[in-house]
């Protein structure tokens, strides 16, 4: 769906939540709703505290995998104003794949889609290097 697709005062986000509520159970569209009502008030109140986040444990514990990818997009709309967005897997090391959202050009890139995995795994690396010294510190690990 281009821009000019959109009905005047239309939001991407609401735009795709009505696609949503069309083509989804009720009971899993409401799902979705309770995950995704605290990251899009954040949103538009502008108090996100950085553009890179991930849906935590406690928010998606017990949802169904299609949930889950829905509300990563559902999200991604809302940041980036665009509805081509796609749920990959990357494969970044031996402790299985790795979900992220991104647009539709690069989703079907290999080469970015390579240079997205490297990030990932540097940030990994990078991650369990700070975990190791705030235990070693005797600080809390949970970054």
């Amino acid at each position: 769906m281009n821009q000019p697709e959109l009905p005047p005062d239309g939001r991407p986000v609401d735009v795709y939540l009505d696609l949503l509520r069309l083509r989804m159970a009720s009971e899993d569209y409401e799902l979705l709703l309770s995950v995704v009502r605290p990251v899009l008030r954040a949103i538009d109140e502008q108090h996100l505290p950085a553009l890179d986040f991930a849906l935590d444990d406690s928010q998606t514990t017990g949802l169904p995998q299609e949930v889950r990818d829905e509300a990563a997009l559902v999200i991604a709309t809302a940041v980036t104003g665009r509805l081509d967005n796609k749920v990959i897997e990357l494969q970044v090391d031996d402790g299985g794949p790795v979900r992220v959202v991104t647009d539709a050009d690069t989703a079907s890139d290999p080469v970015r889609l390579g240079e997205i995995a490297d990030y990932i795994r540097e940030r990994q690396q990078l991650n369990d290097e700070l975990r190791g010294i705030a235990e070693a510190s005797g600080l809390p690990t949970d970054l």
